[in-house]
């Protein structure tokens, strides 16, 4: 077995559940590319069936993964701090929240998420699949008001993002389809933006026109899936059980309209 494979062995999913509603919070320590340690903490919640990932990126940016399982939604925000050497003022914040459909058996369940253990809070871990990029266009601009009819926890999650929460219509058709929901019930919380009207910010030199902004992001380490061993019960018969966890990373870009270049001084080609 690799050694990376043995890193991430120390998240043995346990026989015993865990007693009570939210699971003690799991740090990983992960190195990116620049090769600067990031320190993710995950927090699952059982009964409302959630998982929460959040980390600090050297940028000084704080992202926010936090996946409803039951909503089908997973909601990406990003607290970007001002860049005061490019205009920006001190103690300038930006908050935006991308809302995507959460594609199933992406992520390891809220129960199994629940009843993992750690052993190792120190050790620096590598994931063991690296998955390809996301890229997801933004053309729906969300109503909080009135967004409990995508997720109940999209409010408060989002409330520092009144004008900056994006979502895609490809997404609230499936998510429609999926889980029965009235399509126009779920159209009435939404704005349509236009933003093939519009160049990328990459290419505008006016910071005051606006433009299609992109924002990266990349989970260096996620469970991704479960493990499975095969061995024998009492009687001597060959049964499956859970044994450990596969894990993953995935980048993903999100495409938004931003009324200002300004607001996206990051973006360059």
């Amino acid at each position: 077995m690799s050694s990376r494979r043995n890193h991430d062995l120390f998240f043995i999913l346990c026989i015993l559940c865990f007693v009570g509603e939210i699971a003690p919070q799991l740090i990983v320590n992960v190195k990116n590319r620049g090769g600067d340690i990031v320190v993710e903490s995950i927090q699952s919640n059982v009964t409302s069936d959630t998982i929460t990932l959040e980390f600090r990126n050297t940028d000084g940016s704080f992202i926010t993964q936090f996946i409803d399982f039951k909503s089908e939604a997973q909601i990406f925000r990003a607290y970007i701090p001002g860049e005061e050497e490019r205009g920006q003022t001190p103690g300038f914040v930006q908050v935006i929240c991308f809302i995507t459909r959460f594609p199933k058996n992406d992520f390891i369940s809220s129960d199994a998420m629940s009843k993992l253990r750690q052993k190792n809070p120190t050790a620096i871990r590598s994931p063991e699949e690296e998955k390809s990029q996301e890229t997801h266009a933004f053309d729906l601009l969300v109503d909080l008001n009135k967004s409990h009819v995508i997720s109940p926890h999209v409010y408060n999650i989002c409330q520092e993002a009144k004008e900056t929460t994006y979502f895609e219509e490809n997404d609230l058709k499936a998510i429609s389809r999926s889980l029965s929901k009235d399509y126009t019930t779920l159209m009435s919380a939404m704005k349509k933006l236009t933003p093939i009207k519009y160049g990328r910010c990459a290419e505008t030199s006016d910071v005051t026109k606006p433009c299609n902004c992109r924002f990266d992001v990349c989970i260096g380490w996620y469970p991704c899936g479960l493990k499975y061993c095969r061995g024998k019960d009492s009687s001597g018969k060959v049964v499956s059980y859970r044994c450990g966890i596969k894990t993953c990373k995935r980048c993903l870009a999100f495409d938004h309209f931003v009324k200002q270049k300004y607001l996206c001084l990051w973006d360059s080609l």
